[in-house]
Formats: structure tokens, C-alpha cells, sequence
């Protein structure tokens, strides 16, 4: 697995959440980022999933979501890397999402810088993430008034 490898694989990542965010979802596409069964954990939890009908299902509401709280965009504006072994490593993506300013603010949008930290295995075929664990996305919503 080369950086080249993860480098796009999240850039497929961007381009498929943004095209979510623009209307044109394609759940299948997404599903495709990921291993079979996942890990994920943040402050409110750990959880364990497939990569199932469930999962795309999970995706379409979550772009829905982000949809309706004026989410224009979602950027990799950094990556970096830390090698595991010949298949794994942990992919540090810094994302800044970009989202249309609530009432009664000045400005007309609102950017937020968050990071999230990828796990990656490269088994057959191109890489995939296969767990992240994140900041509390809830709340650093709620502290830019989006929620």
C-alpha cells in the first residue's frame, strides 16, 4: 500500500461526500470506501458495523442531514500518514467543512477545521477504511450554532 494509494482513496472519499452534499447520492459508491465490517469510535461511543444495506441506508440519512443543516462542502486539507505494516495504516485527515451561516450571523458561511483519524488495510484489491475514531461532531456543531 502506497501513500499514492491512500491519498486516493480519499480523494474518491471527497468527491463522493460531495456529491452527496450537491444531491447526487450514490450510497453504493460510498459503500465501496469501506472493508467489509468496521470499527468507529468517538466520545459518544464504539461501534461495530457491516458494510451492508444498513450502512448505505445510515449514509443516505447522514447526507440528508448534513444537507439540511447547510452544508456546502467537506475539503481534505490535510493528510498525513502513519504506516503500520505492508497492509495497514492510519490515515490523519484534516477535513474543513464549509456551511451556510445560520440566521442572524454576518458572515455568509461558516468553516470549520475538525480531524478525523482513518484506519486503512489494503487486503484485496484497493485500500479501505476499516475504523475512525473522531472529536465530538455534535458539539462542535452546536458551538458554531448549526445545531
Amino acid at each position: 500500500m502506497t501513500e499514492a494509494d491512500i491519498r486516493a482513496l480519499f480523494a474518491r472519499y471527497e468527491q463522493i461526500f460531495n456529491d452527496a452534499l450537491a444531491g447526487r447520492i450514490d450510497a453504493g459508491a460510498a459503500a465501496t470506501l469501506y472493508a467489509a465490517e468496521f470499527i468507529a469510535a468517538s466520545p459518544a461511543g464504539v461501534m461495530a458495523g457491516k458494510n451492508d444495506a444498513q450502512l448505505r441506508e445510515v449514509m443516505e440519512q447522514g447526507h440528508a442531514r448534513y444537507r439540511a443543516m447547510g452544508t456546502k462542502a467537506m475539503r481534505v486539507r490535510e493528510l498525513r500518514l502513519t504506516p503500520l505494516d505492508a497492509h495497514h495504516a492510519v490515515a490523519h485527515v484534516g477535513w474543513r467543512g464549509t456551511w451556510t451561516a445560520p440566521a442572524p450571523a454576518e458572515s455568509g458561511e461558516v468553516t470549520i477545521d475538525f480531524e478525523v483519524h482513518y484506519f486503512v488495510q489494503q487486503a484485496d484489491g484497493p485500500p479501505r477504511v476499516f475504523g475512525w475514531v473522531s472529536g465530538d461532531e455534535e458539539a462542535l456543531l452546536h458551538e458554531h450554532g448549526l445545531i
